[in-house]
């Protein structure tokens, strides 16, 4: 199992009562699902049932929906307003004989007035269409789905290689640490001896400063720390579930500590390391933005 993707295509349709049906769904990253669809005004009715169809199947992102209505050509009928078209008409006249243009009307401009033109399809229950709208629904969405799927495959991948990247990261970090502070040691030893106190690595004084500038920059507790949130991102790479706001969050925890281990650091490896595993984090942020 892996983790899914927000972004998919799929489409369907289905015949119900001399009527074919087609429906085409997409879908992008959003915090929260989204559901908007479109569909012809004979089906309006129905917007609300073929909704809870899609959030049922989804938990998150941004998913449109196009429904289309073939109806066979006797039920459809064709309706011009008249009165409105005659008005038109008129004022155009009447405008064109004011500006002296020449009067080159033609039938072919009522289609260009909007409102002018009304195409009907003959009156029918909605719900005689429903079960064509379900089946092409649920035929779109298993399309939309095995996208998510493959998308969330390749997604997991990624982020995968990427963690490792921060695990090789974390590793140099973690070999670099120890030898701080037996520098800083050696510096400030040198350095007070140099202003003429002998003996200064026995001097009570200098190992006050020396433990505190050790206690300052010990990292382990963020090494462990992201060592276990690594280990948990890992896990999540393999869940079926939707686990894109716990990932986002382990990210968020990823920069705390290692934020902090910048800030301990007082090595200039150490904050090279630092860099570079910010810099990927951010690749393994906006990847993640991508998952349910």
């Amino acid at each position: 199992m892996s983790i899914k993707s927000m972004t998919g295509f799929g489409a369907g349709s289905a015949g119900a009562n001399d009527v074919r049906i087609s429906i085409e769904l997409s879908s992008v990253n959003r915090k929260q699902l989204e559901v908007v669809l479109r569909l012809p005004s004979p089906l309006a009715s129905l917007e609300l049932r073929l909704q809870k169809i899609i959030q049922s199947a989804l938990s998150r992102g941004r998913v449109s929906g196009t429904i289309q209505l073939e109806v066979p050509a006797e039920e459809v009928s064709v309706k011009v307003d008249q009165k409105r078209a005659a008005a038109v008409i008129e004022t155009l006249r009447d405008s064109a004989l004011k500006l002296k243009l020449q009067d080159d009307l033609s039938a072919s401009m009522l289609l260009k007035i909007p409102g002018l033109l009304n195409v009907e399809s003959a009156k029918q229950n909605p719900e005689k269409f429903f079960q064509g709208l379900e089946k092409a629904l649920n035929a779109a969405l298993k399309k939309l789905l095995a996208m998510r799927a493959q998308e969330g495959r390749a997604l997991a991948d990624d982020l995968k290689a990427r963690l490792d990247l921060l695990e090789a990261m974390l590793e140099q970090i973690k070999t670099a640490a120890p030898a701080v502070l037996s520098r800083h040691r050696k510096k400030m030893v040198r350095g007070v001896e140099a202003l003429g106190l002998k003996n200064a690595s026995v001097d009570e004084r200098v190992l006050k400063e020396i433990a505190l500038f050790g206690e300052k920059s010990d990292i382990a507790e963020e090494v462990t720390r992201l060592t276990s949130h690594i280990k948990q991102f890992r896990a999540r790479l393999r869940s079926a579930e939707p686990v894109g706001r716990e990932l986002d969050f382990l990210v968020q925890e990823f920069l705390r500590e290692i934020n902090t281990i910048g800030s301990k650091a007082n090595d200039l490896e150490i904050t090279r390391q630092v860099v570079a595993f910010k810099t990927e984090l951010e690749r393994i942020r906006e990847q993640v933005q991508n998952v349910e």
